[in-house]
């Protein structure tokens, strides 16, 4: 619904995030509300919006408790912004705060809100242990008798069993199968070497090492609970010793090991989207422009495409609309859920075959220049708070084309669970 006569552009004016830290560490003692709430008052500092009143902000965390059916206004009321800002949760999977960015731009563009804030959140260290279906249903029954007998009566029905916790885990309902495992698969089919991921699970490392040393995540990390930097990231690691790590998912026959896979983590980012006349209003910098933004998914369940493969066709469909090709870019952000995953989708896009049969091209959609892909670190380095990931890799990549004065535009990849894919383009 467009407000006024024209689409405008939307502006990517700063990010931040607090430091990701390796689960059941450094936020062992908070959750999402914490983390979330500390991002928000971080931005508020740093764009100095104390009181303002913003369209609208946009989050979500995967794992997440019952009580935190509102965390995303919860966080809000106590960030520093005025109390009329609203708040929305959204979750899809891995990409939700990419997804959170793109539905706020998408506001902002068609002149809706004017300003608001993209954001997400996740914890492993705190995770909504429930107890077996039996139970919840042995307490209700007793909640709803009206006699003292038939309050009563249910608990005969106790058993041991029902003291059995039920933690959440990341397999999918309709396979059964994890996520690793499902990588497994993928990388049977494409054929990726263990090499291969170990040297891009180095490569990750040493960019996030190098961009620490250097002071490009200074402006984009603030200090929380005592951590000043990411502490998953390995500078004395080498593919030497990744090559020595023994499979997570596939004791036999696997290639994915904890060395080449994301490390579950905690942590919080966010980033802060307007117009581009209000954030010359406030006389705030704009960085770069979120243009375009598409989502995808795969039938993964059949096994007629991988589960973390969306992507693979979530970006030629965006090149389409951009007229653009993948070349045409920059700096390449793909998010690395396994080192394995990236190397599958940029064998498909180089794939004949794939780009014939599975995107109707008439010829492959090409290789990228891999010493432009994450240059500043990706997730198998600095980590994966699963809601957190989209607006860390929008803000870094917004940064890099700021401060590049030939460049011209990047590329954001994210695979989710459910077979989904987010993707984006961030121009100058």
């Amino acid at each position: 619904m467009l407000v006024g006569s024209s689409v405008r552009r939307v502006a990517i004016v700063g990010g931040l995030r607090i430091p990701f830290a390796r689960a059941h560490a450094a936020y062992a003692t908070v959750g999402n509300q914490e983390m979330l709430t500390a991002v928000l008052r971080g931005v508020v500092e740093r764009f100095e919006l104390h009181g303002a009143r913003l369209g609208d902000v946009i989050a979500g965390a995967v794992i997440k408790h019952s009580r935190d059916y509102n965390l995303t206004r919860e966080s809000v009321l106590t960030s520093g912004l005025d109390p009329q800002t609203p708040g929305l949760d959204v979750q899809r999977a891995c990409g939700t705060s990419l997804e959170a960015a793109i539905a706020l731009g998408n506001k902002i563009a068609l002149g809706q809100i004017d300003s608001g804030i993209a954001a997400g959140v996740d914890t492993i260290s705190d995770p909504p242990v429930v107890y077996p279906r039996a139970y919840q249903r042995l307490l209700l029954a007793s909640y709803h008798g009206k006699s003292l007998g038939q309050r009563l009566s249910p608990w005969l029905r106790l058993r041991l069993k029902h003291f059995k916790p039920v933690l959440p885990g990341v397999v999918e309902p309709r396979t059964g199968l994890s996520m690793g495992q499902s990588t497994e698969l993928m990388v049977q089919r494409w054929q990726i070497p263990r090499e291969e991921q170990d040297r891009l699970a180095y490569q990750s490392h040493m960019n996030a090492a190098a961009a620490w040393r250097e002071g490009f995540y200074d402006d984009l990390v603030m200090p929380f609970l005592g951590l000043k930097t990411d502490n998953n990231i390995r500078p004395d690691t080498s593919i030497e010793k990744l090559s020595k790590l023994r499979a997570s998912f596939d004791p036999r026959d696997g290639t994915l090991t904890a060395g080449n896979s994301t490390p579950l983590t905690d942590g919080a980012s966010a980033v802060l989207l307007a117009s581009e006349q209000w954030a010359e209003r406030r006389r705030l910098p704009v960085l770069a422009y979120l243009r375009y933004g598409k989502v995808w998914a795969v039938d993964f369940v059949s096994g007629r495409e991988g589960l973390l493969m969306a992507p693979a066709y979530a970006v030629p469909a965006m090149l389409r609309d951009a007229g653009l090709a993948l070349r045409d870019f920059d700096y390449y952000e793909i998010h690395e859920a396994f080192a394995a995953q990236v190397l599958c989708t940029l064998a498909a896009w180089q794939s004949a075959e794939f780009c014939r049969e599975s995107l109707g091209l008439d010829a492959p959609l090409g290789a990228i220049e891999r010493s432009r892909l994450n240059m500043k670190g990706g997730s198998i380095a600095i980590g994966h708070p699963f809601g957190a990931t989209g607006t860390r890799i929008v803000a870094s990549l917004a940064k890099l084309l700021a401060a590049d004065p030939a460049a011209r535009r990047g590329l954001i990849s994210i695979c989710t669970a459910g077979g989904m894919g987010v993707t984006a383009i961030l121009e100058k």
